[in-house]
């Protein structure tokens, strides 16, 4: 399984060190969020890694919600359930809840069919920033705090027509970021395509935090900032 590496199980519960959901998000996701860095001080497992843990362990379903109830730091031994057979919760050993998933219709298990879909869906979120996002603050004239730039994921939903799908592919439909005084909501929605026809719809929504008027200078230095970084671990990645 293609997941083995980004987390251990020790006594019955998912581990996830900083190092291996780094490396999840940078390799898998392509997204290069410096809150999922190992030595970030607000270090955060990406959301994309326990979206793609649930599939593993309960499959792909026609219709699936995620809520992230918290965000998720390094080392929280993670209990995957399901209370019910339309609920599966994510929490850590003290009950408190990290993600909360429905579900309903049928359900597919077939390993390689959920390793694609999987790749196929983390990997939008390295187009998340800049690709996305930048045009859209800047149509909004908003943006993040550019010394602490947040982006997280708030929720992600999916409504398949048909789980027969090869080689799937997600498509921006639209993008729209609401400005909430200091936080942000951006809604994405994609098409899912599977052999250029379209096979289902997915929404994902992502906050920004510390919202305040776009400066385009600002955004230069993040923009800046970011591609440096980004170079830096592509060239380390492939050293090792």
């Amino acid at each position: 399984m293609f997941l083995d590496r980004f987390h251990s199980v020790q006594n019955g519960f998912v581990r996830i060190t900083p190092v291996q959901a780094s490396q999840f998000a940078k390799e898998i996701a392509g997204d290069f969020n410096p809150i999922h860095d190992p030595d970030a001080r607000r270090f955060c497992v990406p959301g994309d890694l326990l979206f793609a843990l649930v599939l593993s362990r309960f499959g792909l379903s026609e219709r699936m919600s995620f809520c992230f109830k918290a965000l998720l730091g390094k080392d929280v031994g993670l209990a995957f359930h399901a209370p019910s057979e339309e609920r599966i919760e994510v929490a850590d050993a003290s009950g408190k809840v990290y993600l909360e998933v429905d579900r309903s219709g049928d359900t597919v298990r077939d390993p390689e069919v959920i390793e694609d879909f999987t790749r196929c869906y983390v990997s939008a979120s390295g187009k998340n920033f800049p690709h996305t996002l930048q045009p859209l603050m800047e149509s909004k004239g908003v943006m993040f705090n550019p010394e602490r730039p947040m982006v997280m994921y708030e929720s992600m939903s999916l409504a398949l027509d048909s789980l027969a799908i090869t080689s799937p592919d997600l498509e921006l439909e639209s993008a729209d970021l609401q400005d909430h005084g200091k936080r942000g909501q951006v809604f994405l929605n994609y098409r899912l395509l599977s052999g250029g026809q379209v096979k289902g719809e997915v929404t994902k929504s992502l906050v920004l935090s510390g919202l305040r008027p776009y400066n385009a200078d600002d955004m230069a230095k993040v923009l800046d900032h970011f591609y440096q970084l980004k170079a830096r671990d592509v060239d380390y990645g492939s050293t090792v």
